[in-house]
């Protein structure tokens, strides 16, 4: 039960990245009232995986990174 937890609360956690990566295509705007949250959880990783992965000319892989490493401790905490 709780291994299904964590497993569903970071599996939401890579949503919220690749939401916050796909905003400016789907026009929201994350500075808003409304979405301003899903800013503020997911910077602190995403700034952090941008120390080792500096943007290259206009592509940030830092939200891949971070989505990446998200990814990893999914799969090791749950097994």
């Amino acid at each position: 039960m709780i291994a299904r937890a964590i497993y569903s609360l970071l599996t939401l956690y890579m949503i919220l990245i690749l939401l916050r990566w796909a905003a400016p295509w789907l026009q929201l705007d994350l500075y808003s009232r409304r979405l301003s949250w899903i800013k503020r959880l997911t910077d602190p990783l995403i700034s952090l995986v941008r120390r080792f992965l500096p943007p290259v000319g206009p592509v940030d892989f830092a939200p891949f990174g971070a989505l990446f490493l998200v990814w990893v401790v999914r799969t090791l905490l749950v097994r």
